[in-house]
């Protein structure tokens, strides 16, 4: 019997997604613990809007809606991983929710909830 040495030895392998060349890097243990202090800090300021004066304003929903796609962002940039992911999972994530987000906003029209003349 004779030993096949055809094949490369591990060390030399490349991961396919990967060129030699570049390192991939992930989030440490730190990065984790900030992004949860950010997020923490984006909950309290929701919780805080919701049970302040600003309740009764017109800047009320806006306010929560911008703090919820801040929130959103991070959590698919971080934990769901697309920040290190390769660019194409990226564009198979926001492409669909690109367009769900613009068939929500044209249903909106069509049925009258949103206009574009002021009343």
């Amino acid at each position: 019997m004779t030993a096949d040495h055809s094949h490369a030895p591990a060390s030399d392998a490349h991961e396919p997604h990967a060129p030699p060349h570049q390192e991939v890097h992930f989030p440490t243990w730190k990065t984790y613990r900030w992004v949860a202090l950010i997020l923490f800090v984006l909950t309290v300021a929701e919780v805080w809007i919701y049970y302040t004066p600003m309740k009764g304003t017109r800047l009320f929903a806006p306010a929560l809606i911008t703090l919820s796609v801040i929130k959103f962002t991070i959590v698919v940039m971080f934990y769901m991983h697309l920040k290190y992911d390769a660019k194409i999972f990226r564009g198979l994530f926001l492409g669909p929710l690109s367009i769900a987000i613009i068939v929500i906003i044209s249903l909106l029209f069509l049925f009258g909830h949103l206009s574009l003349h002021a009343t």
